[in-house]
């Protein structure tokens, strides 16, 4: 009875958070008329959402002792053990399964794949800050500078040189971890609000110096004209200069929705190798150091790690990933301007990584989720939009002070001896 009532109780908790996640983005559907916008009312979709969760987490809590006690006998093999963690692997796949077909899920049309993008660029940013906030200890409240250099590195690449995206985005990534070693190297000796501050400001003298650099920037008026990803070489367009589009090569009857799709799975794929680097690079020594320098600097010298190469590494493989979506970003959207990059943005990425938790990572996706899709369903009354937003996130930070998820496998398991090996 106990196990029984222990996965009820788990699973009216999660059918709960789903209810809450799930009724901005499903419960409501904004439909427009001749006389303006209405609000059409889907409860039935609601519903069988909510029930969805609460068999699967049923389901999960049920078979989760059983699992357990099956992996006590299974064969010695460490380095087997540490690979195969069939729950996760399950998961993982049933989620990318999801992503994969939800283009073309009913009720799924253009303005929730657009969504689904945006969702996913933010997934990307919060996991390359995930690896200075969360595995390094570095307070970054100036990562959006990175996402500005990457963008307009390709815009600029893309524009004055008319490089392809394809071509341009390693070198964004570039760009961009070169500027995380420049910020790096002053603030060495800084830890905490210190920390907090010059990243503050480097954020902002990245912007200040996109808005009054007009030869180079375009200042306030931005770039436009920026082009668009490819698929081998095939646009998706209704004309193109040469060659031929997309729809004429496969003879389609031409659709806006194509790019948008194809748009939608470029950011999954650029999301889904961030994932799986910042997954295994935890595993590597550099991992681990990241995660020594967070737990105790002096301790970490005293093991004879180097905390200036550390921090520089942290900085600079979470500008990449901060780059990538900025060249994406500006690919995306064939416009960019200062404006783009304030310290608004910054602060919602913080926001996604400090709500998911620190190291989650299926974390950052629920609080990106969330803090995206929630002020876009609540934009036609944009009068209390961000009350809202402000509301829910003191409601979690109260709840869950440590995050939505905040628990995370560990890098290291010590087991009593005999039983099992050091994974």
């Amino acid at each position: 009875m106990t196990a029984v009532f222990t996965a009820f109780k788990e699973a009216g908790l999660a059918s709960l958070v789903a209810f809450l996640l799930a009724l901005p983005l499903i419960g409501f559907r904004t439909n427009t008329t001749g006389t303006g916008l209405n609000f059409e009312f889907r409860w039935e979709a609601l519903v069988v959402s909510v029930v969805i969760v609460f068999v699967g987490r049923c389901v999960l809590t049920s078979t989760r002792g059983l699992w357990q006690q099956s992996r006590l006998h299974l064969p010695s093999f460490g380095y087997l053990r540490s690979v195969i963690d069939r729950r996760r692997v399950s998961f993982a796949v049933i989620v990318v399964l999801v992503a994969l077909l939800f283009p073309f899920m009913p009720e799924v049309d253009r303005r929730a794949i657009d969504l689904a993008t945006l969702v996913l660029i933010y997934v990307m940013l919060g996991w390359g800050l995930n690896i200075v906030v969360g595995l390094a200890g570095l307070l970054d409240l100036g990562y959006v500078a990175f996402y500005a250099v990457g963008a307009y590195t390709f815009a600029l690449l893309g524009t004055v040189y008319d490089w392809s995206f394809w071509g341009c985005l390693p070198i964004a990534g570039a760009v961009a971890a070169m500027f995380g070693v420049l910020l790096g190297y002053p603030v060495l000796r800084l830890r905490g609000d210190y920390l907090a501050i010059v990243t503050l400001g480097f954020g902002e003298i990245i912007r200040v110096v996109l808005t009054n650099w007009v030869a180079l920037s375009g200042g306030p008026n931005g770039i436009a004209g920026i082009p668009r990803p490819t698929l081998f070489g095939l646009e998706f367009t209704r004309r193109t200069r040469e060659g031929h589009s997309f729809h004429e090569y496969f003879d389609l009857p031409f659709s806006g929705d194509h790019r948008i799709t194809f748009l939608y799975y470029v950011i999954l794929i650029l999301a889904l190798v961030t994932n799986v680097f910042v997954l295994r690079i935890r595993k590597l020594p550099i991992g681990r150091a990241w995660e020594a320098l967070r737990e105790d600097e002096i301790a970490c010298r005293s093991l004879g790690i180097n905390p200036v190469n550390t921090k520089l590494s942290a900085f600079a493989l979470g500008a990449m990933f901060g780059g990538l979506a900025g060249a994406f970003f500006a690919s995306r959207n064939g416009f960019i301007s200062p404006e783009s990059f304030t310290f608004i943005e910054s602060a919602i990425i913080l926001s996604i990584v400090v709500l998911g938790g620190m190291g989650s990572q299926i974390g950052i996706v629920l609080a990106a989720a969330a803090l995206i899709l929630l002020p876009e369903a609540l934009r036609e009354f944009s009068e209390y939009r961000m009350l809202v937003f402000g509301l829910a996130m003191v409601l979690v930070m109260l709840w869950r002070p440590r995050g939505l998820l905040a628990h995370r496998k560990p890098t290291l398991t010590l087991y009593p001896s005999g039983s099992r090996t050091l994974k």
